[in-house]
């Protein structure tokens, strides 16, 4: 029997679930079997994105299981985000709409802005999945368009389902990969709190101060990465390439010895003690199941200090290196 897995209030009075698993890089071929998996060993929370081109698989392999009676929908917590080509209001409704149908479970339950930049539209049967650039080769970074976040932010606000909207197809919304400065703007005009922010944490990018602020602010905050270099050696990222990774490092190996655990667990534990919502992938089932038993045991302060101490303020998704930089970060 899988445990219970703990959840996070949201401002929007929702429960999502701590540990989730993300679909970032989960082949199409694969994604609807992977889901489907996952919810069997107890997974209730799946974060995906329109940019990750595989929803409508992952929405298959929900839907899988909720046919099989394994769960209902309103078991299972599904997260997307809003691409930057997509900013201005026709445009975010119109992606919204379509990556509500991709997944096809009559609504998401939470939707975050994914980069706090805009950029130009280009349609999506020119291009569906443009990622950064506005070529299939990936060659071209896309300007920026000149789309206000605010505008943004009240679109998210107007698919929100509520008494006075019942067409809304959303429940929450948040943002993903803001700072501290924009999430202060966002705050003095959101008509609807924002419930979540998602940024890159592990031990080498703690961002103590992003964090706190988040917390004090009841917004709740999702880890990607937990694993650090992890995800991005397959991408021939030269940062990643070049640290060590973290579960060789001394501290994670010794507190993973101590508690019987693997460093995996410790890396998801270190952020769900705090609080952070983790949201891990692994094509192992055996790595599948630790991940989920992240919550079963406790670090010590002295133990979360240490590993924290690990931070070298080392970023890996870093939109600043590419060849026209976007200094998202800077």
């Amino acid at each position: 029997m899988a445990p219970t897995t703990p959840t996070v209030k949201l401002a929007s009075g929702y429960e999502m679930p701590i540990v989730g698993f993300g679909i970032w890089k989960v082949p199409r071929e694969t994604c609807a079997d992977q889901v489907y998996n996952a919810i069997k060993l107890g997974y209730r929370h799946i974060d995906g994105a329109w940019d990750y081109a595989n929803s409508a698989e992952a929405g298959q392999g929900v839907r899988r299981a909720i046919e099989e009676g394994i769960v209902k929908r309103e078991d299972m917590f599904i997260t997307s985000k809003l691409w930057n080509n997509y900013h201005a209001r026709e445009h975010a409704f119109e992606m919204a709409k379509l990556e509500n149908e991709n997944w096809g479970l009559g609504y998401l339950d939470l939707f975050l802005i994914h980069f706090p930049i805009a950029q130009e539209f280009i349609p999506l049967d020119k291009l569906r999945y443009p990622a950064f650039w506005s070529d299939k080769e990936q060659t071209k970074v896309t300007p920026l368009a000149k789309v206000p976040i605010s505008e943004t932010w009240k679109a998210l606000e107007d698919m929100v389902q509520t008494k006075e909207n019942p067409n809304g197809f959303i429940r929450s919304i948040g943002v993903s990969n803001f700072q501290s400065q924009l999430i202060y703007d966002l705050l003095s005009y959101a008509k609807i709190h924002p419930s979540v922010l998602q940024i890159e944490h592990h031990p080498y990018l703690t961002q103590p101060d992003l964090v706190a602020m988040a917390q004090e602010n009841n917004i709740a905050v999702t880890g990607y990465s937990t694993f650090g270099p992890q995800s991005f050696i397959e991408l021939d990222n030269e940062t990643a390439k070049k640290a060590k990774p973290l579960f060789e490092t001394d501290v994670v190996k010794s507190v993973a010895a101590k508690h019987g655990k693997s460093p995996g667990q410790v890396l998801l534990r270190w952020c769900t003690q705090r609080g952070i919502i983790v949201i891990p992938k692994s094509n192992s089932v055996e790595r599948l199941k630790q991940n989920l038993e992240c919550c079963t045991f406790d670090l010590s302060d002295d133990e979360i200090k240490q590993i924290s101490s690990l931070n070298l303020n080392l970023r890996f998704n870093n939109p600043g290196t590419f060849s026209t930089p976007l200094r998202i970060f800077g």
